[in-house]
């Protein structure tokens, strides 16, 4: 849910950004690519009170146009300590990301993706667009380096028109070169996902304006349930992405999502929530971490 707007959202603002130039020649964050260079990462997660593991097995590629990127495979999720099964599409499917920024991010078809790796694969996407904005905007040079990109684009919609009505998110990014540890030679990257001062969400209902934080609301969410009844959430998201990277090569090491979303949540009987039940505060968290197999 979250990811998926987050990604949609980045690859409007990549094509605001692929003209710009880094501001140094030498980017301390750029990926060094070596074709054939083979990746594993391992991801665990937890998504409210589902945990799980899975691996993503990558190798380096070099396209027609001379262009490098990265090709995932996904597979062995596990929940509880036992094997989980995935579709019959999925050792065929490939997930491409690429660090190069020169490269414009794309979104690849999920839709015959098992369902259970859309979360994994969008997360995984974040990582890398998160690196990628920090290594295209070239603000990013030495520790304490901070950046704010207000990001342009309209809310992200995550909503599928059948169960999910409404499904909208809006957020900036507050990047910060929070270490470089040229002795260990990595450095680690912080970039906070964060509401912007003036939301653009659209909101459907009255009683939905009304700030659940300190800021404005700037995500909301309408299902439809089998009943025929509404549920209707709206809120807080902010999530925090904090990636190490090795400052020879520019792969990433290890990488964390902390994604808590503070929202309220209403029952209603119609599609205007007007007829709604009393609210009760629903506190969403997930959390996401990565890290590349030696």
């Amino acid at each position: 849910m979250k990811t998926f707007a987050v990604w949609l959202i980045l690859c409007g603002g990549a094509a605001m950004l692929a003209g710009q130039t880094p501001g140094q020649s030498r980017n301390p964050l750029q990926r060094q690519y070596h074709d054939g260079e083979a990746l594993v990462y391992k991801m665990n997660g937890i998504n409210e009170s589902w945990r799980y593991t899975l691996e993503a097995k990558g190798i380096v590629k070099k396209g027609p146009s001379g262009a490098y990127f990265e090709e995932y495979q996904w597979s062995g999720m596990e929940t509880g300590g036992q094997p989980l099964p995935l579709s019959a599409q999925t050792p065929s499917f490939r997930q491409r990301l690429s660090l190069d920024p020169n490269q414009i991010p794309s979104v690849p078809d999920l839709s015959k993706v098992d369902p259970k790796l859309i979360g994994p694969i969008t997360d995984l996407m974040t990582f890398y667009s998160d690196l990628w904005l920090a290594i295209k905007t070239g603000q990013l040079n030495k520790a304490g380096d901070h950046f704010y990109f207000k990001n342009p684009m309209p809310p992200a919609s995550w909503a599928d028109g059948t169960r999910v009505l409404v499904g909208e998110s809006a957020i900036d990014f507050d990047m910060t070169l929070k270490a470089m540890d040229t002795a260990a030679g990595t450095a680690v990257l912080e970039v906070r996902h964060v509401p912007p001062e003036k939301s653009t969400v659209q909101l459907p209902a009255a009683w939905m304006q009304t700030p659940v934080g300190d800021m404005p609301n700037n995500w909301v969410g309408v299902t439809k349930e089998q009943d025929g009844s509404y549920t209707a959430a709206v809120g807080q998201e902010n999530f925090t992405v904090e990636i190490k990277l090795s400052l020879a090569d520019g792969k990433i090491l290890g990488a964390t999502i902390n994604n808590p979303v503070k929202t309220i949540e209403r029952t209603c009987k119609d599609r205007a929530l007007t007829e709604c039940g009393p609210s009760k505060p629903h506190d969403i968290r997930r959390k996401i971490d990565i890290a590349l197999q030696q």
